[in-house]
């Protein structure tokens, strides 16, 4: 007999926190990058989908403006 456990639904923290991502606020963005310097998907994070497309306009922002990596520093 197999039983499934149901999984908690992640929250997102931008909505309990009612704050959206910036791309200056460095500490919060890079949490939700991978060690490879990917951008993490939401079944991942737990973000809702309004929050992860702003997400992924703060990290490209900050790749920009050369605030966090592309690639991963060093081999």
């Amino acid at each position: 007999m197999v039983f499934l456990r149901k999984r908690k639904k992640r929250q997102c923290v931008y909505c309990m926190t009612q704050k959206d991502p910036y791309y200056l606020d460095l500490e919060s963005i890079e949490g939700f990058v991978s060690d490879s310097k990917r951008i993490l998907p939401r079944r991942v994070t737990g973000t809702c989908a309004k929050h992860q497309r702003g997400l992924t306009k703060a990290i490209k922002r900050a790749r920009y403006l050369a605030f966090i990596a592309y690639v991963p520093m060093g081999a």
